[in-house]
């Protein structure tokens, strides 16, 4: 087990901050981790992969590869699956599940190559012990990822379970949430680091159920992001639960009270009060400050410029907003309905006016701020009438969006260049795509 093959799979264009996240976690570096597409490959001892589970903020799995092979049909996958020591993983008294992805593949069929799989496995057992072990699609035990492409086929085993993003935290959620793993992809992007030297404050305006700012708050926290949650190599028969524990004990240990000024806001009190709920039970409602405004008119939170980072409503997620724009019985409506969308209304269609609007404001008040914004419309710079110094690709599920940074100058739209806040540059430049 000193020897793993682990797969851990991001979201398309977070690679490159994944592969830098890694090599904090475990110390690896050079030809033991190495960046692919969707994800960072490396070679890395059992520990390793129950350390990348507990701290990982931007995987969504942490998998360990057992088989590579070519392939050209099903059968091909029988015998793949048939040569993985599957014995020393797990027993027959443990219930397994064959999942499958693909690129490209040739077959006809994935829910036949998932068939074939789940014989192969069932078969060795059975060999071995005359006994196989029982399939169930719900809730398995164990989890066999099956990766296709044109002409290989991968064979890995799932130590995480539940995908990396749900923490045990967000019980409370809007009608779009931010997945967990890209609000942190997003603070990597962006370079903000609570524990740096001189860290500078960070607010969400358009806050939601508080997913940027108590990723940001843990971090500032050193919470490890999967404290609070179970994880599959707890069944595996490699684990042993003293190593287990001492792990988790160092990463407790290691927490610490937060210095750094975070700050949220939303124009639904009914999303404040979720946000709220889940700082609690993230073990950060002391570090964040949360509160309802709109967007188009909240002040500054502190007298420090610092980075405003922020998913603002749009179209597929959810209608685009500013209640600024509304008239008074449009905000009664809508206070009636207990602000039901869980985000503000749009007053155009497309949310032309309020970004125009929130451009307007922030230009006139928040001078000095960066601002870093995820959206799916790569016009969205024309219409705010700003400039951006930085554009990060980022995909949100099957949407792609950028990540647009704004340099904030009053009075003009120009972005201001080669300013103080180096730090975040040089992260950019570092994964720049």
């Amino acid at each position: 087990m000193n020897q793993l093959q682990l797969f851990l799979p991001c979201a398309a264009g977070v690679e490159g901050f994944l592969a830098d996240e890694v090599h904090q976690i475990t110390g690896l570096t050079g030809n033991d981790l190495l960046t692919g597409r969707g994800g960072v490959l490396l070679r890395a001892s059992w520990r390793n992969a129950l350390l990348l589970n507990l701290h990982s903020r931007l995987a969504q799995r942490v998998l360990v590869q057992l088989a590579h092979h070519t392939y050209r049909n099903e059968n091909d996958l029988y015998e793949i699956a048939s040569g993985v020591a599957w014995e020393i993983w797990f027993t027959t008294r443990q219930t397994f599940k064959v999942e499958v992805t693909a690129q490209h593949s040739p077959l006809t069929s994935l829910n036949f190559a998932a068939l074939r799989v789940k014989d192969a496995v069932a078969d060795r057992f059975r060999a071995k012990s005359g006994v196989r072990p029982d399939v169930n699609t719900q809730w398995p035990d164990v989890r066999v990822h099956l990766h296709l492409t044109t002409e290989h086929a991968t064979v890995y085993i799932d130590t995480s379970g539940e995908p990396l993003f749900k923490r045990g935290w967000r019980e409370d959620k809007g009608d779009a949430p931010l997945k967990e793993t890209l609000a942190a992809a997003m603070i990597a992007a962006s370079g903000w680091d609570p524990l740096g030297d001189a860290p500078l404050p960070l607010y969400d305006p358009c806050c939601g159920s508080g997913t940027i700012a108590i990723e940001a708050a843990q971090m500032a926290c050193r919470i490890a992001p999967g404290a609070l949650r179970r994880f599959a190599f707890e069944k595996l028969l490699p684990f042993q639960a003293h190593v287990w524990g001492a792990i988790k004990d160092e990463a407790q240990n290691a927490e610490q009270a937060s210095a750094t000024p975070i700050f949220g806001s939303d124009v639904s009190h009914r999303m404040v009060d979720f946000a709220q709920r889940n700082a609690q039970r993230a073990g950060v409602a002391d570090a964040v400050q949360l509160r309802g405004g709109d967007a188009l008119q909240r002040m500054p939170p502190c007298e420090q410029p610092g980075v405003m980072l922020l998913n603002p409503p749009y179209g597929e997620r959810i209608a685009a907003a500013g209640s600024a724009g509304q008239n008074a019985t449009e905000r009664a409506a809508e206070r009636a309905r207990g602000s039901a969308v869980g985000r503000e209304i749009a007053q155009t269609e497309d949310g032309g006016e309020f970004f125009s609007q929130l451009a307007t404001h922030w230009k006139k008040n928040y001078t000095g701020w960066q601002a870093w914004m995820l959206t799916p419309d790569l016009k969205l710079p024309s219409k705010m009438r700003l400039k951006e110094s930085r554009r990060v690709p980022m995909w949100n599920g099957p949407i792609e969006c950028r990540l647009f940074r704004f340099d904030l100058v009053q009075g003009s739209a120009r972005a201001r260049r080669g300013d103080a806040d180096s730090a975040a540059a040089t992260a950019g430049n570092h994964h720049g795509r």
